[in-house]
This record gives C-alpha cells, structure tokens and sequence, in this order.
C-alpha cells in the first residue's frame, strides 16, 4: 500500500522505519514523524548564554576568547553533563552577526582582501562584485573519528599532474573559518589531528601539501575543546598550545542544582517564551563584547603590568614565553570586558588560573609543585 512522503524528513523517516512506511499505517508513520520533529526542533533551539547557571570559570574564559581571539581558545576539563556545548553554542548565538560572501565555502569577509582566499580574490581582480551575506556565526562540530583529509581538505592530485588544474575539496578548517570550531574529546584524537587544528589556529591559515603541491586558505576560529581526564590526558606540548583551560565539575550547592532542573524545565515547555525572558540580556551581553573589542587598542600594556605577568611565570617556571602573552592578552580582553580604563594588577589575577594552570610542570607523580594562586600572592 504505502504512504506519500511530503518533505525531506518524512523521507528519511521513511527510510528509518520502512515497516510503518510500507504496510501503510498512517497513524503510526505520522505519531513517529512527529516525535522525531519535535525531537529535532528542541536541539536547534539554543539555550540562553545569561540563563547558564554557575560555571563561571568556563563562561568568562569562552567570553574573553570572544572579545579577542588571538588568545588561542579555551580547554574545559569537566564531567560530562556541565552545559559544556550548551554554553559554546549559547555564545555563538549571542555574538553579533558577521558579514560574509554568500558563495565562498570559506565565509570571506567581503571588504577584507588580505584575509580571503584565493577564489574570492581571483573574482575580485576580474572586476567582479561579489555577493554578500549576514549570518550568525556558527558552531562547527569536529567528529572524533575525522581523518586528516577530512579535517584540512584534499587535493585533487590527478587533476594537478595531468591537467595542471588545482582542485581542493575544503575540509572541516575551511567550515570553521570565521566560526567556532568545538572539538568534544579532543584528549582522545590523534595527536596528529590536534596539531594540524592547532597550527591553524596559531597561523590563521590552513596549508595543504601534497607531493610538490600546495593549497593555503584562511583558517582562523575561535578553537573550544573538551574533555573528560578520566579518559586521559593531552601531551603538555599540546595542552600548552591552548590559551585558556578551565576545569569544571557538577555544582555542589543544592538550591542551585534545583534553580538548573527548573530553568530547563521552562525551557523544555516553552523554549520561545524562555528565550523571550532572556532577549534583553541577550542583546546587552552582545553589546558588551562588541565594545570591548573596540576597546582592546585603548588598553596597551604598562611596565608595571609587563613585569609582574614576567615574575608570575618566571616564578612559575613555565616553559617559553607563551604563558607571558597569554596572560597579558586576557587581562586586556577582561579589562576592556569590564570597562576598565587601564589593565592592572586585579585583571591579572583573575585570568591568570586560566592562562597558566595547565602550563604548570608536574612530578612524575601527576602532583604540581606550586599553584598560581599560592604564587600571585607573593607579588
């Protein structure tokens, strides 16, 4: 007998339960129809950044990755279950929209010709207009199984050698540019795969070689990672490629436990109305980045600040200098997050957990020889 599918999803329902499809039984098709498009609708409706209760280590560190990038992004260490990829795609919901061309696989902005890539500057040197688009920025997922192809792209190799045409097939990177890049369990990727996100995230670009040839286009995104310790741990070379690492856990305080399973509750009734609630303080904490983003060149550092970010590290004992920069660039970005008309020495305090703590050496036993904390009160 069969039924007659109106849309894509009915389609692929279709396929999933074949029996309810084929021997024609409409109630029963249309009650799991229906049940799998409620299901659907309620995981693209967002969460409300402002109505995350607790975790404020992890909102304040995606925050400041938001009023500057150039941070590096942010590791959470934490259990799962403690609104980790609720909060990441909270925020990219409250950041404001970005102006893009419609047609580029990699998001260029259309009034930035040093930082497209090479189709869209090949276009614009022909003398054509290119069309443009706004968007929300997006949360761009990278699956824990991805090869490297399809991470970075591939090259068209055949085409290369014998027609001397290049073909690239863009890859996650090239999804993620201009966007967010959530990897969850990035402690259980291969470290080759954590490198090649973590150069590109470094050099705002991903290269692409094959045999003697290349392809380049922009990689830069705001890089989130996740992950369980009990599962294992990153490489100290890795985790020290972060800019910021928090770790979180399930809240402790039981009014508060209460306040999160009402709040969902609401949500899960009546997601719009819930969202209503918060679309003031939506739009205020969007306001918010956006001017401390202007805010950052008027923030330049002082000797004083300079010099106590250095006897923190140096007192640390902490590898290289990457520490020192990113301290700094995270209390610029708190600073101005604040409306601070100068960095100092309380801005310094308050990111420095997050920008040095994983960066710690540790004794053979897993035990860090000094805290942070223990240190910022010598200075």
């Amino acid at each position: 007998m069969g039924l007659g599918c109106i849309d894509d999803g009915c389609l692929h329902l279709a396929r999933v339960y074949p029996l309810a499809f084929h021997i024609g039984d409409t109630k029963l098709f249309v009650e799991i129809y229906n049940h799998v498009s409620k299901e659907n609708w309620m995981k693209n409706l967002i969460y409300p950044f402002t109505a995350i209760i607790g975790q404020e280590e992890m909102k304040l560190a995606l925050l400041l990755n938001a009023v500057n990038p150039s941070i590096g992004g942010v590791l959470i260490k934490g259990e799962k279950g403690t609104a980790k990829s609720t909060a990441v795609r909270a925020l990219a919901n409250v950041l404001p929209e970005i102006d893009i061309v419609a047609d580029c696989p990699y998001s260029c902005h259309p009034d930035k010709p040093e930082d497209m890539c090479r189709t869209c500057t090949a276009r614009i040197e022909a003398g054509e207009t290119l069309p443009r688009a706004r968007r929300k920025m997006r949360v761009v997922n990278l699956p824990i199984n991805a090869s490297e192809d399809r991470v970075v792209g591939t090259l068209d190799l055949e085409q290369a050698l014998q027609h001397g045409e290049l073909h690239f097939a863009p890859g996650v990177l090239a999804e993620a540019n201009r966007n967010i890049l959530y990897v969850d369990e990035v402690n259980l990727l291969d470290d080759h795969i954590v490198d090649l996100l973590l150069d590109a995230a470094a050099m705002g670009v991903n290269i692409v070689e094959r045999e003697s040839i290349s392809y380049a286009h922009p990689a830069r995104f705001l890089l989130v990672g996740t992950m369980n310790p009990e599962e294992g741990d990153l490489r100290p070379q890795l985790l020290d490629r972060f800019g910021l690492s928090v770790q979180i856990g399930g809240i402790r305080n039981v009014a508060l436990r209460v306040e999160i399973v009402s709040q969902r509750q609401l949500f899960e009734l009546d997601p719009e109305g819930f969202a209503a609630t918060y679309d003031q303080a939506e739009k205020l904490l969007a306001q918010q980045i956006v001017e401390a983003t202007k805010r950052l060149p008027e923030l330049p550092p002082t000797q004083e600040i300079l010099e106590l970010i250095a006897r923190v590290n140096i007192e640390l004992d902490t590898d290289g200098h990457r520490g020192d920069i990113v301290t700094f660039k995270a209390a610029q970005a708190y600073a101005a997050y604040n409306n601070a008309t100068a960095i100092n020495r309380s801005h310094v305090a308050k990111v420095a957990e997050m920008a040095l703590a994983h960066r710690l050496k540790r004794t053979p036993l897993e035990r860090v020889t000094r805290s942070v904390s223990d240190v910022l009160k010598r200075f």
